[in-house]
């Protein structure tokens, strides 16, 4: 089985030999652009990783399928920084700012295409069933980036709201990674699916873990600022259980909170940390994220894993959930 040294060397080198700068360089710039920034490549990794558990041989059949993991998972990045009028991504100019909406738009639409290009070099017999999945997954994306946004404008939601939401927008992306390295593997259906529950759960941690870190990360290991999700408002996981806790003074200082403007950024954030301590809701994120990470090394149980190769994924959820960034 690959190391996730391998995997990571894979992912990185076979996206430097993709060709990307094509005419018209205003349409494929902004793609090679977002995708040489950066980023932790879970999806590709997670499709090599679990491709790995039942095959050795690596070429195209899933280099391809898994690099187009991480062109829709750009793809969509470009349209949420449009949609959320976003000016940085990884520490450098959103495509939308660098050159402008339309441009933004365009290069994300190719990206979406492209994603299907790559996805189709899956070997024949389990085209059909990748297919499926990625189309399916694509879509729920969609329908998740859209509770997001109405869920900017609604006072209140509920945590089952929230987890629907994060569960669509985040967790099945790569639980479908996950899901589509072990057909082009060759594993069984139940397999497969025992992969892409690991997948799914991991996704909701992730998320949790990085709602918990935009107020408790360390400004200088996290890579941007301390307090965005707070200073805008943001359903956060733990804003959400905050909204379910809060009672008597502690709900009206809770809608004092948010009804501060940007302008006061950093009374809101410093009300909001006292809000989150007195609730003690660091731990309760804290014993949220353990639970998923958890219920994800418990799918693997399903899979008769000799030690090497649960080892291996074992230490790619832990980087994918323990994680200080």
């Amino acid at each position: 089985m690959l190391n996730l040294n391998e995997i990571g060397q894979l992912v990185e080198k076979t996206l430097f030999t993709l060709e990307l700068e094509k005419e018209p360089k205003e349409l494929y710039g902004p793609i090679a652009y977002i995708l040489s920034i950066g980023g932790k490549r879970i999806r590709p990794k997670m499709c090599l990783a679990t491709y790995s558990l039942f095959s050795n041989k690596v070429d195209r059949d899933i280099l391809y399928p898994a690099i187009a993991l991480d062109i829709f998972h750009a793809f969509t990045l470009i349209h949420d920084d449009i949609m959320d009028k976003a000016d940085m991504r990884r520490g450098q100019l959103t495509i939308h700012k660098k050159w402008n909406d339309n441009i933004a738009i365009l290069s994300g639409d190719v990206m979406s295409i492209q994603a299907y290009e790559y996805m189709a070099y899956a070997p024949q017999e389990v085209l059909p069933a990748v297919m499926k999945v990625f189309t399916k997954t694509a879509i729920e994306v969609c329908e998740g980036q859209q509770y997001d946004m109405n869920f900017e404008d609604t006072p209140f939601i509920t945590m089952d709201d929230y987890l629907k939401m994060i569960g669509l927008k985040t967790a099945v992306l790569i639980a479908c990674s996950a899901k589509i390295g072990a057909l082009i593997g060759g594993a069984s259906e139940a397999q497969a699916q025992a992969l892409y529950d690991f997948g799914y759960q991991l996704g909701i941690a992730f998320q949790i873990t990085d709602d918990y870190l935009d107020v408790y990360a360390d400004p200088n290991v996290f890579g941007k600022n301390i307090g965005g999700d707070i200073t805008n408002n943001k359903k956060s996981w733990l804003l959400v259980k905050t909204m379910k806790n809060a009672q008597g003074e502690d709900k009206e200082e809770l809608n004092a909170i948010l009804a501060l403007s940007e302008e006061c950024a950093e009374e809101k954030i410093s009300r909001m940390k006292a809000l989150y301590a007195k609730l003690d809701i660091a731990s309760a994120a804290e014993a949220e994220i353990e639970k998923y990470y958890s219920a994800a090394l418990a799918s693997l149980d399903k899979l008769d894993l000799d030690q090497e190769k649960r080892g291996i994924m074992e230490e790619f959820a832990h980087q994918i959930v323990k994680r200080q960034k």
